[in-house]
């Protein structure tokens, strides 16, 4: 498990296999879920996690390759694209402002 602290994270990453579909719209939501908190949410392909990305979110079934891409950028898995509870304990952990681990 790794601790992230909200305070150190500027760029959230939303990284899939082709770069389009449902982790776009995935993106779209995030990015309007934390614009107030002063993080950028990307979306990439997993072979484009830019390298200043701070976490990376991905289909569980890309996890290996993602993780490979991200090197020690914390990678969090997830199973589905709308209300997954991975990626809603990354919402409220950043916008809380409080260290959570995932």
């Amino acid at each position: 498990m790794t601790t992230i602290d909200p305070g150190t994270v500027k760029k959230l990453v939303v990284a899939c296999d082709a770069g389009m579909g449902s982790s776009a719209m995935l993106a779209g939501t995030l990015k309007k879920q934390l614009a107030k908190d002063g993080i950028t949410v990307e979306h990439t392909a997993v072979a484009g996690i830019p390298a200043d990305a701070d976490i990376v979110l991905t289909h569980a079934g890309l996890l290996d390759r993602a993780r490979g891409v991200a090197g020690s950028t914390p990678v969090v898995p997830f199973n589905l694209f709308l209300g997954d509870p991975a990626v809603t304990k990354v919402v409220n952990g950043l916008k809380s402002g409080q260290p959570f681990d995932v």
